[in-house]
């Protein structure tokens, strides 16, 4: 594939992009109409399990936006759903894990996942919708990432569940973790078999942890999933600046990073091979058009110092957020004079 064919993502993957690409992470969302006149007919499981309605989902924000990828519309959770573990989305809370990890005893439950065949199946209906210049992103939950959920029961605010299970039961957390990384490497595979072209690996709460922690926690699991997953790969973490020389020693391709990094100030991402994929702060999608086009030229110039760059926000779209506003910056992002 010439660089004049090969998706505009992609080409970021190579460093031969003359444009910036952009996607969001919850493009695919509560945010849009769209989306919520289908959600008013069906309960969020249905919309995951539904490879119609998740397709259809999927495929959103590309004509309302103008991104420059498709994101699968599907959970974390999905995986651990497939596990063992009983899973129901409150509208409020979130997801909510009935049958947490609790002792030693309930790791001894958790067998390799069941059938996953409504992902590929939503896959395939996806790659029949895209064009060729819009490639696919599949992702999973980070191994550490989903433990959080399935120890806390659900969201957490101070994790007490989870550093106690780890000090408590090392022995346990390990072999949870391990089960978890197999499963993940094992899903991720079925994602690219049937049609994604990158993978993001989310690792939304280990910024919870010490650099000392997650250097035995967490990226042996991480690194394991970059190393036997063949595809391009992207690793974000949450609240990550404490974490980017571990998260270099990956060999994820692109680093994704939150607003806690200012780029072209920070002095691991500037001696990085890696790509870098960020990091608009997210809040700033209630800022007035002015402002916002001065923090997304501020990310961008920032961003230069990078041969590989991918514009994305520190973490998810917010539900409430004006279309028109992400609108604005893609339109901005691309105008963006890059090379």
């Amino acid at each position: 594939m010439s660089v004049a064919t090969k998706p505009l993502l992609l080409q970021a993957f190579d460093g031969t992009n003359e444009q910036v690409p952009v996607w969001f992470m919850r493009q695919a969302g509560r945010y849009l109409p769209q989306y919520q006149a289908i959600k008013s007919k069906h309960s969020i499981e249905e919309m995951f399990k539904t490879p119609e309605l998740a397709s259809e989902i999927t495929c959103q924000p590309i004509d309302i936006l103008g991104v420059d990828a498709a994101i699968l519309f599907a959970d974390i959770l999905t995986l651990p759903a497939q596990m063992g573990f009983d899973i129901f989305f409150d509208n409020n809370k979130g997801p909510q894990i009935k049958n947490t990890i609790t002792r030693p005893a309930d790791v001894e439950g958790v067998h390799d996942f069941d059938d996953l065949s409504h992902v590929s199946t939503t896959i395939k209906l996806i790659q029949d919708r895209l064009s060729e210049s819009v490639p696919l992103i599949g992702f999973a939950g980070a191994p550490f990432t989903v433990l959080t959920y399935l120890v806390e029961g659900g969201s957490s605010v101070n994790f007490a569940k989870t550093y106690h299970f780890i000090l408590n039961y090392p022995k346990s957390f390990h072999q949870l973790m391990n089960r978890l990384t197999d499963n993940t490497i094992q899903y991720l595979k079925l994602q690219k078999e049937a049609g994604i072209s990158v993978f993001q690996l989310f690792d939304s709460w280990a910024g919870i942890l010490r650099a000392a922690d997650f250097a035995h926690l967490v990226l042996p699991y991480a690194q394991r999933i970059f190393e036997e997953v063949d595809l391009p790969s992207i690793y974000f973490v949450r609240n990550s600046n404490h974490l980017l020389p571990l998260m270099d020693r990956s060999s994820a391709d692109f680093l994704s990073v939150d607003h806690t990094v200012v780029l072209g100030h920070q002095a691991t991402i500037e001696r990085t091979k890696k790509g870098i994929q960020g990091n608009l702060f997210n809040g700033l999608l209630y800022a007035d058009d002015t402002t916002l086009e001065r923090e997304i030229n501020d990310v961008l110039i920032g961003a230069q110092k990078h041969d590989r760059f991918i514009f994305n926000l520190s973490h998810g779209v917010f539900p409430n957020v004006e279309v028109g506003k992400l609108k604005f910056i893609v339109e901005k992002v691309h105008a963006f004079n890059w090379k």
